[in-house]
């Protein structure tokens, strides 16, 4: 492992988080009005670096293990919690957006009629079922 790797590493996953911090300060700065989609896009430029980065970490030598085989337990023991991380995450985002299209349609029907209150109730709790299954989910990703 030489000066390089050990510097360089490092600094580049500095970018790659500041990136998106950049780029929003740019926009502020010009007066520009933030966009959702160029955010968004940003932010998942800057997740799959990170995960570029963080799986060419073990390849230049920061971890290593003694023996293969705990090698590939670690490896494993890692699965496991990026499974269960996307798992209740993407139940998360799903819900969000599900809750936010039902929630503001409930509104205007109970705005309209009050007896639509218990049925606009039930559709936005059916949404926020999602992320406990994501959880649930999760749960047996790391306890099973």
């Amino acid at each position: 492992m030489n000066i390089y790797q050990i510097l360089l590493l490092p600094l580049i996953a500095i970018a790659i988080i500041a990136a998106p911090l950049f780029l929003a300060y740019r926009r502020h700065k010009a007066g520009k009005t933030v966009n959702i989609k160029s955010t968004l896009t940003a932010n998942l430029v800057t997740l799959f670096g990170m995960l570029a980065v963080f799986t060419i970490l073990p390849l230049g030598g920061f971890v290593s293990a003694d023996t293969a085989t705990e090698a590939v337990a670690a490896s494993a023991e890692g699965m496991r919690y990026l499974a269960a991380a996307l798992s209740t995450g993407a139940a998360t985002i799903g819900t969000g957006i599900a809750v936010a299209s039902a929630a503001s349609a409930a509104i205007g029907a109970v705005s309209e009629d009050q007896g639509n209150f218990t049925k606009a109730l039930i559709f936005v709790a059916l949404g926020e079922g999602v992320a406990i299954y994501g959880l649930l989910i999760s749960i047996l990703i790391l306890f099973a």
